[in-house]
Order: structure tokens, then sequence, then C-alpha cells
């Protein structure tokens, strides 16, 4: 591994130290308190419910996703291709079961979508907010408050909460803090930030961060550069708040690779990459020459033998990229209305614009060059505005809020030119520009309507939590052009979704909770997922039949806070209904219609265990283990356009795919002075990827990742310079034992049976080195 030693000029923020953190981070909850803990187990909570302060993501290396730091938490599984977890192609995170577009994810309450790398309805907190300003996660195991502004979470919620510029302000009128990073395979980055006014009047922050790395194999770039502000200005009783975010990231590509692709080719093969453009040219001459990409051969004399160790077209392509630029803002209040209510409103934007390219060799190019880009496109207009009124009347809080979100997407299939033979002419890592051909373009809007009503009674040593949430939400596709695809109308209405929990404390730090959630997922507006994947045909064919996918989950369990221990102990029962079921019928790169169709029941039933000791001078321990059983209920039927049965999947009782039985993480903390750092495993056991679990046959139970156990260890020093907070250097070593793994499976998305290219590989060891301080 190559490492950068040169450290951008720079310092650090100063949440990033693990102790100064812990003072800063601002609590998800107005009733969380000022504790200094590290994660909050959720006591009083009426249901599984767990809160990591911006301390988690500190000690990580800098630049990482707060997805990252969550995977230590029962019951989340988190996967990505990169040492950061933020590689979005690769980004993965489920819980209980339940993968991405099935999540709900939130900023201070704005909407984020289902985060998925196609997203349609918002966008990656990646991109929403600098890591460094947030304060604090909320991970919800179950589905989640009522109050969450989502209608995908069948499973968990994630609400990611920014920090308040008080708590960088302190005492002083000004601050400042700024970081920079340099590390293998030459990363580097830098980040600054600034607050003016009082702690605890009119203050506002600001921050710019730029980071830019080379792939950990194969060739090319990624990088992102952001903004971030937030005010917050008190006007007698009423908090006003904006906050604004503008995020421009530029990724080339992993290759999606096979079992059969890493046993021939292994971990380190990747895609050709700008330094190979005539061996791209070679290997797509060739496979038109066999008619493998049943394009027209433009060199016949290339022959029809693949060079190398290279069997396939799709073995590896020239380059391929995500790129997208966000803009989010909102503007808020807070109020309160006589002495025991209190209003809240706020509205937001959010702007985007994304392609993924791909350099596929499917397509020719109209200037001789047996290739062309293809991109997807996405164009976001998203504008909404969400609210609530909390009564407190006696043991009551009574709280009921609304949201209504308005949602123009737009998503295209375009194809871009190469220049010559010679000369590509195009660079990935910018957005294309004059396509030769649009194969089809959708403009989709959807409108949300959600409210929600929850009263929390205290009663002595009891709290009780009642309530109910319902939406409805229109779809509407258009073509601008068709090209084949999906058109027309579609709408989720589910006015009365229950909620119910119960808290008692028993005394001597014990409490035991149960709860009760019903939840529905409306239908997703993408052209490429959900119902609008399909074809016209199948869309018509199944629509008067379509369900949308509902939940009931019951958990209950025991929390303990005894001296220097917290913990956690819990279990859950969770019945999926209506599953939609989308199976690719292509490779990614050719991008054909889905199949589609309702497919019965799934089953999730588990054990979750979490805890942490705090030793008196400065060691902690924490451990999380979960038990995760998670089975299709019923085989799949699969029917053609006129509703006869073709063929049956037997998938009853098979294992959900990406949903390993057992995940553990262990770490040991310790944090003096002046000395600080963290060393934590993380394992995995395996995970399936084919419906049936099967690889080759029926029954033969081979359609699957092994398990994995991943070692992080960080190492700071504060060095007391005089400065407001202490100049401090801290290192990070990401798969500190070199482990070669399979990190992220379903990149392609899942089959019946068959080893498909849908898997991608673990970064290997990786060193970095910050320097961080404030003024």
């Amino acid at each position: 591994m190559r490492l950068g030693l040169i450290l951008l000029a720079g310092t650090a923020l100063s949440a990033s130290a693990p102790a100064l953190a812990q003072e800063q981070a601002a609590p998800a909850a107005e009733d969380a308190g000022t504790s200094p803990e590290i994660v909050v187990f959720g006591q009083g909570q009426t249901r599984q419910v767990q809160q990591l302060s911006n301390a988690d993501i500190a000690i990580l290396a800098a630049g990482s996703s707060p997805l990252k730091a969550v995977e230590k938490l029962p019951s989340v599984n988190f996967q990505s291709a990169d040492p950061f977890g933020a590689y979005e192609w690769s980004t993965r995170i489920t819980i209980r079961g339940f993968n991405q577009n099935q999540l709900g994810f939130t900023l201070d309450g704005i909407p984020l979508g289902d985060m998925s790398y196609g997203n349609y309805n918002g966008l990656h907190i990646s991109r929403a907010i600098s890591p460094e300003n947030i304060a604090s996660t909320t991970v919800s195991q179950g589905s989640g408050s009522i109050d969450t502004q989502s209608t995908n979470n069948l499973g968990g919620t994630l609400e990611f909460t920014s920090m308040d510029p008080a708590a960088m302000l302190g005492t002083a009128n000004q601050a400042l803090d700024f970081n920079a990073t340099a590390g293998s395979d030459n990363t580097y980055r830098g980040f600054v930030r600034g607050a003016i006014g009082k702690a605890d009047a009119a203050r506002i922050m600001a921050s710019f961060a730029y980071g830019t790395a080379d792939k950990w194999k194969g060739d090319g770039k990624q990088r992102q550069w952001a903004v971030n502000a937030k005010a917050i200005v008190p006007v007698g009783n009423v908090d006003f708040e904006g906050f604004f975010s503008h995020s421009d990231r530029a990724e080339q590509d992993y290759q999606d690779l096979s079992l059969e692709m890493i046993n021939r080719l292994g971990y380190d093969w990747d895609n050709f990459g700008p330094a190979n453009y005539q061996l791209a040219l070679q290997v797509a001459d060739i496979a038109a020459n066999r008619g493998d990409s049943g394009t027209t051969p433009l060199n016949p004399a290339a022959g029809t033998t693949y060079p190398g160790k290279i069997k396939s077209v799709d073995d590896a392509y020239y380059d391929a990229s995500g790129l997208r630029r966000d803009t989010l803002a909102s503007i808020g209040l807070k109020a309160p209305i006589g002495e025991n209510v209190t209003f809240k409103l706020k509205t937001y934007l959010h702007k985007n614009e994304g392609q993924g390219t791909w350099g596929t060799p499917y397509v020719n190019s109209p200037t001789g060059v047996p290739m062309a880009v293809r991109t997807t496109e996405y164009d976001i207009d998203r504008k909404g505005v969400f609210g609530s009124l909390a009564f407190d009347v006696a043991f009551n809080k009574l709280t009921v809020g609304a949201w209504y979100e308005n949602n123009d997407f737009e998503q295209a299939r375009r194809f871009y030119a190469y220049a010559s033979r010679s000369n590509p002419g195009r660079d990935h890592l910018k957005f294309m520009r004059n396509p030769f051909f649009t194969q089809w373009d959708i403009a989709f809007n959807t409108k949300t309507y959600q409210y929600f009503v929850e009263d929390e009674i205290k009663l002595g040593d009891a709290t009780i939590s009642l309530g109910w949430k319902g939406f409805k939400v229109d779809n509407k596709a258009r073509a601008i052009v068709a090209g084949g695809r999906t058109v027309g109308d579609l709408s989720t209405k589910d006015w009365f979704q229950p909620h119910a929990g119960v808290n008692y404390r028993f005394g001597g730090g014990v409490e035991a909770f149960a709860g009760f959630t019903q939840v529905t997922r409306a239908f997703a507006s993408a052209t490429t997922a959900g119902p609008f994947s399909s074809t016209q045909a199948g869309f018509d064919a199944i629509k008067p039949y379509l369900k949308p996918e509902q939940s009931d989950t019951y958990e209950l369990g025991l929390r303990v806070t005894e001296g220097a221990f917290r913990g956690v102990l819990g279990a859950y029962h969770v019945d999926f209904r209506n599953r939609l079921l989308t199976i690719a019928t292509s490779v990614g790169i050719v991008g054909a219609a889905n199949a589609l169709q309702n497919v019965g029941n799934v089953r999730a039933q588990g054990i979750e265990a979490s805890g942490e000791y705090r030793f008196d001078f400065g060691l902690s321990l924490f451990a999380s283990y979960s038990y995760n059983d998670n089975t299709y209920r019923d085989n799949v039927v699969v029917r053609d356009s006129a509703g006869n049965v073709t063929s049956t999947v037997l998938t009853r009782g098979k294992t959900v795919v990406d949903s390993p039985k057992h995940l553990a993480h262990a770490e040991i903390a310790y944090d003096s002075t002046s000395v600080f750092g963290r060393i934590s495993v993380n394992y995995m056991s395996k995970r399936y990827f084919t419906y049936t679990n099967d690889l080759v046959t029926a029954g033969d139970g081979k359609g699957f990742v092994p398990s994995r156990a991943l070692v992080d260890a960080a190492i700071g020093y504060r060095f007391d310079a005089g400065l407001r907070q202490p100049l401090e250097i801290q290192a990070n070593v990401t798969n500190l034992f070199d482990k070669r793994y399979i990190a992220t499976i379903g990149s392609n998305g899942f089959g019946n049976i068959g080893d498909n290219q849908t898997f991608l590989a673990g970064a290997p060891r990786q060193v970095f080195v910050t320097l961080k301080a404030g003024f």
C-alpha cells in the first residue's frame, strides 16, 4: 500500500477528538440531556433504539460515512468496498434483514429518501452533510418513530442530527476548527469550519470540505467537495433555524465481480480505466467479432480470442463512474404557544443532478469506436414542508404532525460517443454532454401526504406510547422518450398504521420495554426500481393485483444501567407481507427491464444484545451481538402476462438474501488527557446472494459468500498547545490484518440461482494520518 506522508496545511475539527466530541455533541432528542456517553442505549424508550454521538465518527478515519459508525450496533449489517464506507455504488446497510430501500433516513427531520444509489426521492447522507457536522445518529432497529418523514421504512430508521453552532462556540464569540488528512493511495482531505455569535443567542457556522483519493485498485479517482452552513436565530421565544448544503461528488467505479471471476482473476481485478483505453478497444472489437456484444464488427483484424485471462466481454469495462451534484436547504422554526404547547415547522428543498456512467461495449459510437458511454441520468426537484404541535397536559404529551412533499424526478438512459480510437475524448469524472441517442426518458411526479398522532402517557414508573400514522403517495410517470419503458399512475394509501409501546422502570437501573408497529411501504417512482422498472405489458398485467409491502413488528427487551455498565437485551418478531420481488433480466450494463411481482411473506425474528463497561481510568469495553433468522415463507410462482403459471421457484424456508444470521462487534477504547485510541473487530457470518440459496443446482445450498471478521485500529495524541482545543494527531488503520474478502453483495441485484456479477471486493489494509486543532 502506498502511504502519503505529506500532511495538508491545516488543523482539525475540535469535535473530532473523542473526549471533546462527547462534550459537544447535541442530543438527537430534546430530553436526551447532556450525557457524555458515546453510545446511548435508549433509556426510557418503548422500542429498541440506540444513539451514537459524533465521537464514534471522529475516531474513524477522517471523511468516513456515519453509516460505518453504526455497524457496531446489533442487527446492523453495513458493507462498503472502500475504507471510508462512503463509496455509494458499494454502500449497503440492512437492519434485521430489511435492505436499504426498506429503511427510513432523515437529517434534522428532512427526508433523505431510501438513500439507494439511484435515489429517486432523496440523497445519501454522505452528500447531505459532512461527517464532522453530525452531532448524533439515532438508530431504531424496528420501524422507527411514527413522526419520521419516510414512506420507505418497513424496517428501521436512521435519524441524523446536525451540530448546533453553540457546541462549537462554547463561551467564545468566534471559533475556527480545521483538519487535514493524508494516507494510502494518495488520499488527501481537508476540512475547515468557522462559527460566530453567542451560544445562547444568534449564531452561525459554515464549513468547507475537500477530499480526493486514488482507487485502491485499478485506475481512477474518487473525490468530493462540500459546503455546509447552519444558523440559529432566537427572536423572542421563537427559534429560527436555517441549513444549507451543497455537495459535488465524482467517483470512478470498481468492477463488479462474480465468484468465478475472483477465482480466475483475483480480488484485485478491475475495470481497464483511462490508462488502458487500447486494451478496452481490443476486447470490444473481439466481442463484436465473436457476436458476444451483438454490435456490428468494426475491426475484423482483432480476431476472436480474448487476451490473457479474459474470457468474457463483461470481465472488465473501459470505465464507469457515479457523478452527483446536490443542493439541500431548509428553514424552520420552533415556538411555544402558551405554557403547554410547542409548535414546530420546517420547509425544505432539494435539487440533484446525477449521472451513472458506464463505458459499454454493447453499443458502438458513431465515430467508429466499438464502445459508447452509457448513462443513467437523474434530476430531482423536491420541495416539502413538515410540522407538529405538541401538547403537555397533566401526564400526557400529545403530538400531532403532518408532512407534504412534491417530488419531480426525471430519469433517462442516454449514450455518448467516444471521440476516436486514439483518444476517448471523454472523462468519466465529468458530466457527459451532447448525447447521440436517448433510449428512454421518463418524468415522474410523486406527491406524499402523511400525518401522525402520538400520545405519550406517564403513569408512575410506566410510560405508555400510543399512536398511528397514515399516508397517501401518488405516483405518476409520463414519457418524454418512451423507449419501451413503463408509464402510468400508481397510488399507495394507508391512513391507519398503529404504533403502541410500553416502558416500565423497575428501579435499580433496570427497565423493560415492549412494542408493536405496523407500517406500509409506498411504491417507488423510478424506471430502475419498483413497479415502473418492469415492461409496460408486465406493469399493466400486475397493476390490478399489486399490493404495497407491509410489516408488523413486535419487540421486547430489558435495559440495565448499573454503575459503570450499561446494556440492552432484546428480542423481535417481524411479519413482512406482500414482498415485491424485482428480478434483473440482463447483466447490469445492458439494463433491460426487470421482472416484478408480489411473492408472499417473510418472517424475521432474532435476539439482540449490546453493552458497554467503563473503567475509571479511561478504558472502556463495548460489545454487541445479534442472531437474525430471516426466511421466505412462500415459494415464488412465476406467471406470464396472461396470468398462467410458467414455473415455481422453491424459496420457501430459504434465508433472505444479504441477511447474515450472526453479527458481532467488539472494541476496546482508551481516552486519557493526552493519549486515546480504539481497536475494534466486526464479524459477519455467511450471506446468501440467491433467493433459493443455491448456486448451480437446486438444493446445493452454495449460493453464499463466506463469513468475515475485520479489525480496525486508531491511536492519537493531544498536545496542549494553548489553543482553544488541543492540537491533535490521529492515525487510523482499516482492515488491520489485510484480509481479502467480498464486501458488497447485490451490487447488480439478486437472482434465483447462479453466479452473477454482483460482488465488490473489500479494500485491503489502508493507513491514514490526520492533524486536528481548534482556535
